[in-house]
């Protein structure tokens, strides 16, 4: 579900070496291809998409042609443009997820960490409990008692995902309070609210976005996984994991799952790849 990353000594790039010096990497250079192509296609594919996802391109169930790359599904639309329309919902949906949960988690993670006694103790057992229970379970009750829809999905993975950014924000914040410059800030009376946002955060910040860029592809299938169970989006929405669903109910029809499962596999690779990157740039031990 995440990367266990260890407190670093200091939260910015290492020392002489600019961030652009992890483009020099393979891996960097190709996860940054995929992600720039995916939100290409966002903005773009109303201008260049073959067909209209939601209407009939040709007879249905139609094997892959030089027309239909990916053939036709049981309502006959274009199987292709199905799952180039489809990151204008799974992305977002991810996007969306990452975002809160990076807020919710630090913040909550950060002030456990900062204040100690009984607040830490709160928020520490509420991550316990929530932590738990495995993932897929947790997403797929919250899900059920909301009711379908990619907004429940939101909320639904961002209960489950939350108590990770909060234990890795309490762990880099109990490695940075006690050093010299936060402990010259407490004596001269700097407000705890400005030392947590202009002392602590920025140096916390790194393995929070190597984490958060990891963790983007597993909520991208988190998120399609729930849409497959009938929990996230709805037909006749092109999001990824309902086009896989209609391939499951389909098998012998093999491309209309073949083209989203691409598709979801491509943005996995994609972000972890770009969050080994980042965590191999950032970490001092991997200049050895």
């Amino acid at each position: 579900m995440t990367v266990a990353i260890e407190p670093l000594s200091v939260g910015d790039a290492p020392v002489g070496r600019p961030i652009w010096a992890a483009m020099r990497r393979p891996q960097f250079a190709f996860g940054l291809l995929v992600i720039g192509f995916w939100l290409v296609v966002i903005v773009t594919v109303d201008f260049w998409a073959p067909h209209d996802p939601l209407a009939a391109a040709g007879d249905r169930l139609l094997s892959p042609s030089s027309d239909h790359w990916f053939g036709t599904d049981t309502l006959g639309r274009d199987v292709f443009s199905r799952a180039l329309y489809g990151a204008r919902y799974s992305l977002p949906t991810a996007a969306g997820v990452i975002i809160l949960t990076v807020l919710i988690g630090s913040t909550l993670g950060a002030i456990a960490g900062f204040r100690g006694g009984w607040v830490d103790s709160i928020v520490m057992r509420i991550c316990d409990i929530v932590l738990a229970f495995p993932p897929i379970l947790l997403a797929m009750a919250v899900a059920a008692a909301l009711g379908p829809g990619l907004r429940n999905t939101v909320i639904a993975l961002v209960i489950v995902w939350w108590p990770i950014y909060a234990r890795l924000l309490r762990g880099q914040t109990l490695a940075i309070k006690n050093r010299d410059h936060i402990e010259a800030a407490v004596s001269i009376g700097v407000p705890p609210r400005r030392i947590l946002r202009r002392h602590i955060l920025p140096l916390a910040g790194t393995p929070v976005l190597i984490n958060a860029t990891m963790d983007f592809g597993q909520v991208v299938l988190l998120t399609a996984s729930l849409s497959f169970l009938g929990l996230g989006a709805v037909p006749p929405s092109p999001e990824w994991g309902v086009m896989i669903d209609e391939g499951s109910r389909n098998f012998f029809q093999w491309w209309i799952a073949l083209a989203p499962g691409l598709a979801i596999l491509s943005v996995v690779l994609g972000f972890n790849f770009l969050g080994d990157s980042l965590r191999d740039f950032f970490d001092p031990r991997s200049q050895r």
